[in-house]
């Protein structure tokens, strides 16, 4: 049995990267109640393997624990497609004063590219929420991932590019 002092570290070291971990596992999974259950189940794994826990950046430890849970989870659930879509706007930032016409464009422009995302293979999509949604460094993305750095500027490239010609056909074909 763990003491209460394992837990109030656990706690304070990892607790405060839930928010990032749900977003990666939500983008990943694509499902609300999927990406729920992939982080509570992450969490318990990075509880019970606490102990191995070098010390040093808490974040790249959670997010490769739930990167894996997902991967694991994606391969028992194959089968299954996703029947809701990402609902950007509970991760928006501070919202300011605009038009309801500025602001319908943005949701649209905010749709296309959460579907865009969506489109894309689960090692592109993960590269490019860990990097652009995260904000997190290469290096942190090549620990959290297990492949090496020059993985990482490849799978961001090729993200980039199939989001760019993804955003660029549906832009024309609205045209």
């Amino acid at each position: 049995m763990r003491d209460a002092d394992q837990l109030a570290r656990f706690e304070q070291i990892v607790l405060p990267h839930l928010d990032d971990a749900y977003n990666l596992a939500r983008w990943l999974t694509r499902q609300e109640q999927d990406a729920n259950d992939v982080v509570q189940e992450a969490f318990l794994r990075a509880y019970q393997f606490f102990d191995s826990f070098q010390g040093g950046s808490s974040r790249p430890w959670l997010l490769s624990i739930v990167r894996n849970t997902c991967y694991t989870w994606l391969q028992r659930n194959k089968a299954q497609e996703p029947v809701a879509s990402f609902d950007e706007e509970i991760h928006s930032g501070a919202r300011t004063s605009v038009s309801p016409d500025a602001q319908s464009l943005a949701r649209e422009e905010r749709g296309l590219l959460r579907q865009a995302i969506e489109q894309l293979p689960p090692e592109f999509r993960e590269a490019i929420v860990l990097r652009e949604l995260e904000g997190l460094s290469y290096k942190e993305i090549a620990e959290i991932a297990g492949i090496p750095l020059g993985t990482v500027m490849s799978r961001l490239a090729r993200a980039r590019e199939q989001l760019q010609h993804c955003l660029s056909d549906r832009l024309s074909e609205e045209s």
